[in-house]
């Protein structure tokens, strides 16, 4: 409620004692209100007196005049006897129904909605959580993540209608200004464990800021410019994340793919296992095959993980479960194994190297793709701007653009410009001028990910999935598979399972984790009918919620 009545006519626009236009109107309404009153009483006066025979004060005329208009009551006034009396009563209850609507969105409404937002009490106990200081990618992913890994937090969010939103879809946020210490203090920063800062070119001041109330914190930092790493290491940033970077990258590495890298590959690799993301292509022999009829059982060199089918993890795979276009195996095996899986599910053989690769956007993500791929690989770079670096001018949706970059000749495709629509229709159109090429993309919205596999991509990486992924790895301080994976792999002693086959010793399909295989004297064994011994060591792979839970289990 306003302290006094300056606060309730009170304008953000303007200050006091001048008067902004809405306090003008505001003013202008009460009168107005008062003055229908006062002759709504001396009409109602007059008629008592004439048409009823009563005789009384203009005070009780008042009286009953405001009761009839808030429809609070009559008094010892009514029943009326004159039909006119009558029909001027009933005026006067509508006229003052039409009056509260009016007082409600001229007064009331704007009143509350100019009132500050303090979301502190929707917040629970906070002890050892994270303070996120802004985060300009899609909210939802990341508090959705960790919510997923049981990750305490607070958000601080300068939008107070995006606050307001977030707050009601049940996330820890309040609105606030980062740079503040009564921000960071309402977000209870004195028992948090870490922050996040992601707030641009304000992050060195939110940092700074959060360092003189807690200095003990693990901050974490996000840009969209590396140059701004060793800034924000000099004034407290214990790690600082450039997604955009990592995942040019990223593709980068996909790209420019050779055998004595697993990483470079985009494999994972524990001792000589590897893990790969195999696609399952339109064209290719695997598209409504179930899970069952692929044959990985009694496959000694190779072993289904995981799949992404239809935008949902599966881990372990129902055999039941029906391979769609664009679903993702997970598969661990030998290198060769993999190659072979992957020529037969993409309906090509992977190429050990891309000779030619042209990279589209020359953006920070475009850059750090160009600087991963090998030095002996043609690279013929696309911008719609003139630039250093630059080799091709124009758009990249233009097919002309992409004639110009050669793209007949090229092995591979590194789409990284910073629109998801314009992502999405370069990758159509290249996949129309040619479909012996390999194309991998950067796309900002989770959501478009699906799409961008429809619109003919090999592979696909999500801005905000790999932004929500990485800071979930640095809070919680554990490492993951690669940083742009949702699995964990973990190597324990197999005594547990000693005597039973590895095919026995898998775990209920609701557990959410698998026995990929054995390591017995540095060899590593895949096939189901393996029988597990003491001395052996059982690598499991799961989520970090299903791992964690495996360990309990086992402890």
């Amino acid at each position: 409620m306003p302290s006094n009545w300056a606060d309730l006519f009170r304008d953000v626009d303007g200050p006091i004692p001048g008067l902004t236009r809405r306090q003008r109107l505001v003013i202008a309404y009460a009168g107005v209100v008062l003055a229908v009153i006062v002759a709504y009483s001396v009409l109602y006066n007059y008629g008592m007196r004439t048409l009823e025979g009563r005789n009384h004060s203009l005070f009780r005329s008042f009286q009953t005049v405001v009761e009839t208009m808030t429809t609070t009551g009559y008094g010892a006034d009514s029943p009326w006897s004159s039909p006119i009396m009558n029909v001027y009563v009933a005026f006067m209850q509508l006229t003052g129904v039409a009056i509260g609507f009016a007082t409600l969105r001229v007064l009331v409404i704007p009143l509350f909605e100019r009132a500050p937002l303090d979301l502190s009490d929707r917040l629970t106990a906070k002890d050892d959580h994270v303070v996120i200081c802004e985060y300009r990618r899609d909210t939802g992913v990341l508090l959705e993540e960790f919510r997923r890994l049981g990750v305490d937090y607070v958000l601080i969010e300068s939008d107070p209608e995006e606050a307001k939103r977030l707050s009601d879809d049940g996330y820890q946020v309040i609105h606030g200004d980062p740079e503040t210490p009564e921000s960071l203090d309402r977000a209870m920063i004195g028992d948090a464990s870490a922050l996040v800062a992601d707030a641009g070119d304000r992050n060195a001041s939110v940092i700074l800021t959060a360092r003189r109330h807690a200095d003990d914190l693990k901050v974490v930092a996000v840009t969209d410019t590396p140059d701004h790493e060793p800034a924000l290491r000099e004034v407290g940033a214990d790690t600082v994340l450039s997604p955009h970077a990592l995942i040019g990258r990223r593709l980068g590495q996909k790209a420019g793919v050779w055998a004595e890298s697993p990483e470079a590959a985009g494999d994972a690799a524990v001792g000589d296992l590897r893990i790969r993301e195999v696609l399952v292509r339109r064209n290719g022999a695997l598209a409504g095959v179930a899970i069952e009829d692929v044959g990985f059982a009694g496959d000694s060199d190779r072993s289904l993980v995981g799949a992404w089918v239809d935008g949902e993890l599966e881990l372990p795979v129902d055999p039941g479960t029906e391979l769609t276009p664009n679903s993702v195996l997970i598969v661990a095996g030998t290198e060769d194994a993999l190659d072979d899986l992957q020529e037969v599910a993409a309906g090509v053989r992977p190429s050990r190297r891309h000779s030619a690769v042209i990279v589209a956007g020359v953006g920070t993500g475009g850059r750090a793709a160009r600087e991963a791929l090998a030095d002996e690989t043609d690279v013929t770079t696309v911008d719609r701007r003139e630039a250093r670096g630059v080799d091709v001018v124009g758009d990249v949706s233009d097919p002309r653009t992409l004639e110009l970059a050669d793209i007949e000749t090229a092995s591979a495709l590194v789409v990284t410009v910073d629109d998801d629509s314009t992502a999405l229709l370069a990758v159509a159109i290249a996949r129309t001028l040619t479909d012996d090429l390999e194309i991998l993309v950067r796309v900002d919205d989770t959501a478009k990910s699906p799409t961008a596999f429809d619109a003919g991509a090999d592979y696909a990486l999500s801005t905000q999935r790999v932004s929500a992924r990485l800071l979930a790895r640095e809070v919680r301080g554990e490492d993951v598979l690669t940083p742009v994976e949702q699995l964990r792999l973990v190597r324990i002693d197999a005594a547990p399972f000693a005597g039973r086959t590895l095919g026995a010793a898998q775990p209920d399909p609701a557990s959410g984790y698998v026995l990929v295989g054995v390591e017995r004297g540095g060899e590593l064994l895949l096939d189901d009918g393996t029988r597990i011994a003491d001395g052996d060591a059982v690598i499991v792979a799961g989520t970090d919620v299903t791992i964690r839970e495996f360990e309990r289990e086992l402890a």
